[in-house]
């Protein structure tokens, strides 16, 4: 009698992120200890009839066993097999990916919101969504509310008839902040149950800060959850691209919005995070988050730190809330690998964030200054006058990115060259004069 592997159920998530599926509908590859990778733009025909068939039913059946491939734009047997094991992981039916993390976002937003309908959006957001709600959607006739959506009774009190989204960062990119997702999916169910099908809020959560080993979006009530590639799914930082997962209904839409505005993830791209990036998520996680831990422990206790935000603390504010929706999917407390802190200000506050950036670019060896995260290298950047810099003063302020803020990504360096490479900057910060700043205010784009 044939051998039979046991089935994919009887193991856990971290083993299923590893090996994905031995049996895809993309492509047959069995005997594969690796999965291929395509490497053509296009895919030959064997009839004309089968290229009539595979145009009228592009995307139309999500997860059909044998698709018709044409072109690389509409799909492709690696992007494929990537978008299967993502749905798997986040726990979703269906996966679309997108060439960047803000193209998925710009495609779930576009094909949920159409002219004349709203967003309600948590006030503090990645600044280049912000600028995409406020600079972009607007000239197509889909505008936001901004709420602070950390009250879920917020929800009732801002939407309009015409809001057909409500959005959402958890972690808030870059405060930490937690948004309760099922008390939001409750607030929404209650306005659902008024409303038509067509006019219904679908709940979209960022999920690129938790990633889907710290937290599932979708188990929580979310309808759709979004993810940059780039961050700790990708993990190496070499690779860009973001995905969408959600309900099979909308998988048409999705595919649709790719191939008509192009943003799409190349098979080099995919074949990458499919084989490296993927597979690896939970044992970087795990590391990284210990790191995290220990780190947020020191900056806690030093003279020169004004506050600490990381879920992992007993003294997060939202602990409780932490501990209840960043979880494994083996049931373990997975606070995630990203600190939010403030530094204390000697002098001009912008003049003691830019000492301190500056030391770290110029001295550390283990702390990079770089925009992005979830990298295997530790990484930090000054919200204030970088990712959120599409913001005025006063928002900034107003929504916790202070000018004294840092955002630090931890890495898999051995944490005890972090604390040491951190302690120097902090104690060559409080060193140096006042003096004047060199970083100027930039005007909100």
């Amino acid at each position: 009698m044939k051998n039979r592997k046991q089935h994919r159920d009887d193991y856990r998530a971290r083993t299923h992120l590893i090996h994905g599926s031995f049996v895809t509908g993309k492509w047959d590859y069995a005997h594969h200890v690796n999965p291929p990778m395509t490497a053509s733009a296009s895919f030959r025909l064997s009839s004309l009839r089968r290229g009539l068939e595979g145009f009228a039913h592009f995307a139309e059946e999500a997860g059909e066993n044998h698709p018709i491939y044409i072109y690389d734009r509409l799909d492709e047997p690696t992007r494929g097999m990537l978008e299967e094991n993502l749905a798997y992981a986040e726990g979703g039916e269906v996966a679309v990916c997108y060439a960047s993390g803000m193209a998925a976002i710009s495609a779930v937003l576009s094909v949920l919101a159409e002219r004349d309908t709203e967003i309600l959006a948590h006030e503090t957001l990645y600044g280049c969504t912000y600028s995409l709600m406020t600079n972009w959607l607007p000239r197509f006739g889909v505008n936001t509310t901004f709420a602070n959506l950390i009250e879920p009774a917020n929800v009732a009190r801002h939407v309009k008839p015409g809001t057909r989204v409500v959005y959402f960062e958890t972690p808030v990119n870059p405060t930490m902040d937690l948004i309760d997702i099922a008390a939001i999916r409750r607030e929404v169910d209650k306005i659902n149950a008024g409303r038509p099908e067509v006019q219904r809020l679908k709940v979209v959560v960022d999920n690129t800060f938790a990633t889907p080993y710290c937290q599932r979006p979708i188990e929580h009530g979310a309808d759709f959850s979004v993810n940059s590639l780039t961050k700790d799914i990708g993990g190496f930082g070499t690779n860009v691209g973001g995905v969408v997962v959600g309900p099979r209904s909308y998988y048409y839409r999705l595919m649709l919005f790719r191939k008509d505005f192009g943003g799409v993830l190349s098979p080099q791209t995919a074949w990458g995070i499919l084989v490296y990036g993927l597979p690896t998520l939970a044992t970087r996680v795990v590391n990284q988050q210990k790191s995290a831990f220990r780190v947020a422990e020191f900056l806690k206790g030093h003279p020169q730190i004004e506050s600490v935000r990381y879920p992992g603390l007993d003294s997060f504010p939202q602990a409780e809330l932490a501990h209840r929706q960043m979880v494994s999917s083996d049931g373990a407390f997975a606070p995630g690998s990203m600190i939010y802190f403030s530094v204390k200000a000697n002098g001009d506050p912008l003049r003691t964030a830019e000492r301190f950036a500056d030391y770290l670019a110029e001295k550390s060896y283990c702390i990079t200054l770089a925009v992005s995260l979830g990298n295997i290298k530790t990484l930090v950047e000054h919200p204030y006058s970088m990712t959120h810099s599409a913001m005025s003063h006063e928002e900034r302020m107003r929504r916790g990115v202070r000018p004294t803020g840092i955002r630090l990504s931890l890495g898999l360096e051995d944490y005890h060259d972090i604390i040491t490479d951190l302690k120097q900057a902090l104690a060559a910060c409080a060193a140096q004069p006042a003096g004047e700043r060199v970083l100027a205010e930039v005007p909100p784009r």
